[in-house]
């Protein structure tokens, strides 16, 4: 396992402490087991969809909470399927957990299930405080903010 040695970075940067916590949080998803395979789409500038392949699963299986800067996706099925005999088991329907770590301002929008796959769109919403902004030359920001 790698580590990553941050402390220089505190000696000049203020106010990064997250950044340490979002790399340590990617470190621990990368131990993530790899059921359910997914894809991240980006459709926009600041538009992005997340598609699960959950095959056996229906919506009430199905949990998505957000939490901070994480979004977790949960599937559980009830155990009811243990009388029946496979020959062949190809179809996962295991129980899981994926957990996404997501960047400042992005917020999910909704969340669809079709054919066996999990649509959650999600979007970068930028508040207009931390939009740039055109400073004119010549205007005095104390009289227009005061």
């Amino acid at each position: 396992m790698r580590n990553i040695d941050l402390s220089p970075l505190y000696r000049s940067f203020i106010g990064f402490d997250h950044l340490a916590s979002m790399i340590d949080a990617a470190s621990r998803n990368e131990k993530q087991a790899s059921y359910p395979p997914y894809n991240i789409e980006l459709l926009a500038e600041d538009k992005y969809r997340i598609t699960m392949a959950v095959a056996g699963f229906s919506r009430d299986d199905i949990e998505i909470e957000v939490q901070e800067n994480t979004l977790q996706v949960t599937g559980k099925k009830d155990s009811k399927d243990e009388e029946r005999k496979f020959l062949h088991k190809g179809i996962s329907e295991r129980n899981f957990e994926r957990k996404f770590q997501l960047g400042d301002h992005v917020k999910v929008l909704a969340a669809d299930l079709e054919n066996g796959l999990l649509h959650i769109d999600l979007e970068r919403v930028i508040p207009e405080a931390k939009k740039p902004r055109k400073i004119e030359i010549g205007s005095n920001l104390l009289e227009n903010n005061g």
